[in-house]
């Protein structure tokens, strides 16, 4: 009894820190590149933006809107439940607020009618001294509020969302937008993605706590210590 009992605390601890403080997630794919790689694990900060319906595991408590946090700030990773199925969870960059006029010109991002500043840095590289080395253009933009994070342009400035209409974010929404610029189903792709109403948002994403460049399965222990990103323990996401 004094066992089962002291299970169950553990487990509503658990329960409790994941539903209203922090929730780990991992990176299944690359449209985060390269703020976000495959096979990073990192936790995401519930209490960011208050909590709605799904904060809660299998949104167990329906309810609309949300309750306490703050806005969301232009430019935050931040984790959401997919507008067009809420059962499936997304991570991008918060690009555009309520009232927002967002539209990309050659693979320029504009921002109310005026282009965000973008730099010219190295190329990414992905796979690094192999045979199947790949150098993707990479730049730095500065968004309107000074802040200031990297994206990749692998198929140039004229990818099929390289030019796009102008959208216009309806009140209590957001736009989202990957970094992996011409590797991301976002908000451009309103049947897909769309806009993210405010009550979808679960969390901003914080600290990196582990990453694995997926070349050792989870039974060959002894290939662990090669496959793990030492470099990116612990890194903030920014």
């Amino acid at each position: 009894m004094e066992l089962l009992k002291t299970l169950v605390f553990a487990l509503a601890i658990a329960l409790g820190v994941r539903t209203f403080a922090f929730e780990p997630f991992n990176i299944p794919s690359g449209s985060m590149i390269p703020t976000l790689l495959i096979g990073d694990y990192l936790f995401v900060a519930k209490y960011s933006y208050g909590y709605s319906q799904y904060s809660f595991p299998f949104a167990l408590i329906p309810f609309s809107g949300r309750i306490a946090g703050d806005e969301p700030e232009r430019g935050d990773v931040a984790v959401f439940r997919l507008p067009t199925n809420p059962k499936i969870d997304y991570i991008k960059r918060v690009i555009g607020l309520p009232g927002d006029k967002i539209q990309v010109i050659g693979g320029i991002l504009h921002i109310n009618g005026k282009a965000v500043e973008r730099r010219r840095m190295d190329d990414f590289v992905i796979n690094k001294g192999t045979a199947a080395e790949n150098r993707i253009r990479q730049y730095e933009e500065t968004l309107p509020n000074g802040v200031k994070h990297t994206i990749i342009e692998e198929k140039g400035d004229t990818w099929h969302l390289d030019n796009t209409p102008v959208y216009t974010v309806p009140e209590g929404h957001y736009f989202m937008m990957g970094d992996n610029r011409d590797n991301s189903q976002d908000s451009r792709v309103l049947n897909d993605v769309g806009y993210v109403p405010a009550e979808n948002l679960i969390g901003r994403a914080e600290r990196l706590f582990f990453s694995t460049d997926g070349t050792a399965e989870l039974w060959e222990i002894w290939k662990w210590p090669f496959a793990i990103r030492y470099g990116r323990l612990l890194n903030g996401i920014y």
